[in-house]
């Protein structure tokens, strides 16, 4: 696992999605800036987390298959649904 790389295109794929950047929300009397809530990402020796969801090994395919995508340059596809315009 190339982890120069992943951290390299985290960044990329934040800058794409306007990390730091106030988006619109709307409410029932209007609207207000709000940041995004960021997804944590935490890399240990042998596995992941993502967000505050559950230790996963390295081994694991759907773990292999999240690095990868990060690795290509893309959002790891698992986020697709809950994050359509990206996290």
């Amino acid at each position: 696992i190339d982890f120069d790389l992943i951290l390299e295109n985290i960044k990329d794929l934040n800058s794409l999605v306007g990390e730091g950047i106030s988006q619109i929300e709307h409410t029932p009397r209007g609207a207000r800036l709000r940041l995004p809530e960021p997804l944590p990402l935490t890399l240990y020796q042998n596995g992941i987390i993502v967000g505050h969801g559950a230790f996963r090994p390295y081994q694991h395919p759907a773990t292999q298959q999240c690095l990868q995508d990060i690795m290509d340059g893309y959002f790891p596809s698992e986020l697709q649904p809950h994050y359509p315009d990206g996290v």
